[in-house]
């Protein structure tokens, strides 16, 4: 048998909500000795489950080993403000105002670099390829690039190492990066804050 690892994360305005219609196993995850429920984690196939608390009856690195096929689902509030798929779709394909990327204010709003202000203002990411390696700059594993410039950042940010600690993939930095450009796109089509371009033309 063929075991592939993955690792799949699917945002969503409500996980809950999808969860009530599509059958599903709770993933568990051993925390200091004891079994708990996983906070995202599911499967949609068949999976062994403990009678007597409804969870998989295997701990999620486990069943990982053995070839189940966990998904993660997370609650990400920005969602809730898209109204519809073709609103998404508007949302991804717009470039979203890169100076935004320069103003603190709008920065701490943002989606996963709202505690990161400093180092965005410093980087200043101008495309999605910058913004995804900010995202990775600014876990343990490479935060030790962060004085480099993007050229020599991007020879090295996606090269995993052994003695490295918690980090980002390249996929999962991609796709934060787009959510980030959909939440700027979404403060900016909502006219809850100008952009300093704007304001400096003001």
């Amino acid at each position: 048998m063929t075991i592939y690892n993955t690792d799949i994360d699917i945002d969503l305005a409500n996980r809950d909500q999808l969860l009530k219609i599509i059958p599903h196993v709770a993933a568990a995850q051993k925390d200091n000795g004891k079994v708990r429920k996983h906070n995202t984690g599911v499967y949609f196939h068949e999976m062994p489950v403990n009678p007597l608390t409804g969870l998989a009856s295997l701990d999620y690195k486990a069943a990982e080993d053995l070839g189940y096929f966990k998904v993660d689902l997370l609650n990400v509030g920005l969602y809730k403000q898209v109204r519809d798929p073709d609103h998404l779709d508007k949302l991804c394909q717009q470039q979203p105002d890169w100076d935004m990327l320069t103003d603190a204010n709008i920065i701490k709003e943002l989606f996963h670099l709202g505690n990161h202000v400093e180092i965005t203002m410093k980087k200043s990411p101008r495309n999605i390829n910058q913004l995804a390696m900010l995202l990775a700059l600014i876990r343990p594993a490479k935060r030790h690039l962060s004085n480099l410039s993007w050229d020599e950042i991007e020879k090295e940010i996606w090269v995993k190492t052994a003695e490295e600690g918690y980090g980002f993939k390249r996929s999962h930095s991609f796709g934060y990066a787009m959510a980030i450009m959909v939440h700027m796109n979404l403060i900016r089509e909502q006219s809850k804050v100008s952009s300093p371009t704007e304001s400096a033309d003001a």
